[in-house]
């Protein structure tokens, strides 16, 4: 096994630095982690640095989006919205510490993000009700991330939002809506919001990217992962949703206008999916509101502005599935557990995962 992965590495296109080298080695070992696992133990892989090896961030900094010179137009960026707190957080940052402990719109989140599956989820950091926070375990699961909480030291499944190890075994975790797009989109649509900067109080080259070609390379996997599902390609950027314990997945590639509104069922929900590649976002809300209406979506194809679709009664919507204007002012959809993947990864973790 050890000597698959150590080719698999050969394949990066880009050198690797010794930290990222060391992340990428697995371990024939088992997990030092002791007790009983909810996932096959034999299927928990050791990264490489160890517990705590890749850092999260306890004490984010940050820049207002319309000053920030550090990013590139095409790099991606996880935004989140609570109350009026508008907050961005650069891929090129995360890629590097998988976790960053934040406290938003007096919410306390942990931003996990897992740079070998390409997804990034928003948890709260309440569990049992105890606030807590979250480390990067230094395993993989599927080639996720598995985080830890520094409360129980229990070990959890980013992808499956559960605990898989120790005394929170089987608990879920709450999650936050996140949505994730490229920068310029994101500064166009957001230029007063916070964005996390790069003086995170580690030494690392925020401007490379640590992986190589792993990101666009459909035939490269660091580690195993079971199932692999190759209804599509291994690394094609898609939505998936989650209900009930299953899932379905919203390519980006279906969504190719300037802005594109799918309205689609799945688990007796009625949802709309709205996204561009222009823009390379995805979202998805349930679109029944709590009173029974049923509404109706089309997209406004207005580059540039967070508002993105308007319904049969004159409401507009952003992309957080707020109405800024309209009879329904100030309402807010449902939101949807969902976030972009690649599509390996949502194959591996819900081998029944409807493709739309």
């Amino acid at each position: 096994m050890k000597q698959l992965m150590f080719a698999s590495l050969l394949l990066l296109a880009a050198p690797l630095t010794a930290l990222v080298q060391s992340c990428s080695k697995s371990s024939d070992s088992p997990p030092t982690s002791s007790g009983e696992w909810l996932i096959p133990q034999s299927e928990v892989f050791d990264g490489g640095p160890g517990k705590d090896g890749i850092p999260s961030i306890e004490n984010p900094k940050f820049t207002v989006a319309s000053s920030v010179d550090f990013l590139l137009p095409d790099d991606l960026v996880l935004g989140i919205k609570v109350g009026e707190d508008i907050r961005a957080y650069p891929h090129p940052i995360l890629d590097w510490h998988e976790i960053v402990n934040d406290e938003i719109g007096g919410l306390p989140l942990a931003i996990t993000y897992c740079p070998l599956t390409g997804t990034g989820i928003g948890w709260v950091r309440r569990v049992n009700g105890k606030t807590t926070t979250f480390g990067v375990s230094g395993l993989l699961y599927n080639a996720n991330l598995l985080p830890y909480d520094r409360a129980t030291d229990s070990n959890w499944s980013q992808i499956l939002l559960k605990g898989v190890n120790g005394e929170l075994m089987g608990e879920d975790i709450e999650t936050y809506p996140m949505m994730e797009t490229s920068w310029a989109s994101w500064k166009a649509m957001f230029p007063d919001s916070k964005v996390l900067n790069t003086q995170t109080g580690f030494s690392r080259n925020y401007g490379n990217y640590p992986y190589g070609s792993y990101r666009t390379n459909h035939d490269l996997l660091i580690f195993p992962i079971s199932p692999d599902d190759t209804r599509l390609p291994r690394k094609e950027r898609g939505l998936g949703v989650i209900f009930d314990g299953e899932a379905k997945f919203y390519p980006l590639a279906k969504f190719e206008s300037v802005t594109a509104v799918h309205q689609d069922a799945f688990r007796g929900r009625e949802l709309v999916v709205v996204g561009s590649q222009t823009q390379n976002f995805l979202a998805a809300y349930e679109r029944r509101l709590p009173d029974g209406t049923l509404l109706e979506f089309e997209a406004l194809s207005q580059s540039g502005t967070p508002v993105v679709m308007q319904d049969q009664e004159g409401n507009r919507w952003n992309v957080f599935g707020e109405a800024v204007s309209g009879p329904r002012a100030g309402t807010k959809l449902l939101p949807t557990q969902s976030f972009i993947g690649y599509w390996f990864s949502w194959g591996a973790f819900y081998p029944r995962v409807e493709i739309f």
